[in-house]
């Protein structure tokens, strides 16, 4: 019965949407199970074609929900938004060939050092002051990849381990690109549409130039319905996520994504991690929280 009363309250600021940065546990939740979708439908697809079924479930989502709304689309930031898209897709092409050859926790917490890099393009292109507490977190941060990319480099891996680094700098520069969106007075829900459908063209291009598309079928199609929804839903919750809460609370709860995808990947595929990398991954959530407070 307290069990209960206890879960009570919880339950119902789930059900009235008043979570806060609880949303961004929810989003982490589902970033996490998006993981391991795609790494599900790296078996059937390319991470170029995953990624366009990504970007396009997501762009007909939130084209919908605009033209219900009767929300304009049209914007005079072209230049900018095709900047932050063709970076967006480089980051998450990356990352999707990372999901595919890497172990999932490993795969997550390379892309999740986009921080790092989002505070090393502010000290260069914003010339800011490098405080103590970015100072240390860069020094941690990059401690912990050290550490986490020895195994991956000693192995076959090192190039979808290279790749997932990349994916964590190139986010870091999308991120930099959202900032200076929303400096011109670009709203969120615009940024995510226009980096949606421009991915998807970006995705459609390449994959006619090459390696084209593959044949759908009742066995392959669950998969890329499942990396849509729960990445759409991830992205709705953690846009909620910075409506209501606070910055830094969500920042940190962003890094839970790394627990999920770590339990889920011993759980589903019997991931077991070095010493070495496990300490390389808490070194990076740990550098990327200090990160947010600078």
């Amino acid at each position: 019965m307290n069990r209960v009363v206890a879960w009570a309250p919880g339950w119902q600021r789930l059900r009235s949407g008043r979570l806060g940065a609880g949303w961004m546990v929810v989003a982490a939740l589902f970033f996490a199970l998006m993981g391991v979708f795609v790494k599900v439908g790296g078996r059937s697809f390319g991470a170029l074609e995953l990624l366009f079924y990504r970007t396009l479930f997501g762009a007909l989502m939130l084209g919908g929900v605009m033209v219900a709304r009767r929300r304009n689309p049209l914007t005079p930031n072209w230049r900018g938004h095709l900047q932050r898209s063709l970076i967006g897709y480089v980051s998450m092409g990356l990352l999707f060939y990372a999901l595919t050859h890497l172990p999932l926790a490993t795969a997550i917490t390379l892309n999740y050092t986009s921080s790092l890099f989002f505070t090393l393009i502010c000290l260069v292109r914003l010339k800011e002051p490098l405080t103590r507490t970015a100072a240390l977190a860069l020094a941690v941060g990059f401690g912990g990849i050290l550490l986490l990319l020895r195994p991956t480099f000693a192995s076959d891996m090192w190039f979808a381990a290279a790749m997932g680094l990349a994916s964590g700098a190139s986010a870091g520069f999308a991120v930099f690109q959202v900032r200076e969106l929303g400096k011109m007075g670009e709203a969120p829900w615009r940024v995510v549409f226009w980096f949606f459908a421009i991915s998807s063209v970006f995705g459609a291009v390449l994959l006619l130039l090459g390696p084209g598309f593959t044949p759908l079928s009742a066995e392959t199609f669950w998969p890329l319905l499942g990396v849509g929804l729960t990445g759409m839903c991830g992205q709705l919750a953690m846009t909620r996520a910075y409506k209501d809460g606070s910055k830094f609370l969500v920042a940190s709860f962003a890094y839970l994504t790394v627990a999920f995808s770590a339990v889920l990947g011993v759980l589903l595929w019997g991931d077991v991690l070095p010493l070495e990398a496990l300490a390389g991954i808490l070194l990076i959530v740990f550098s990327g929280v200090l990160a947010a407070r600078r």
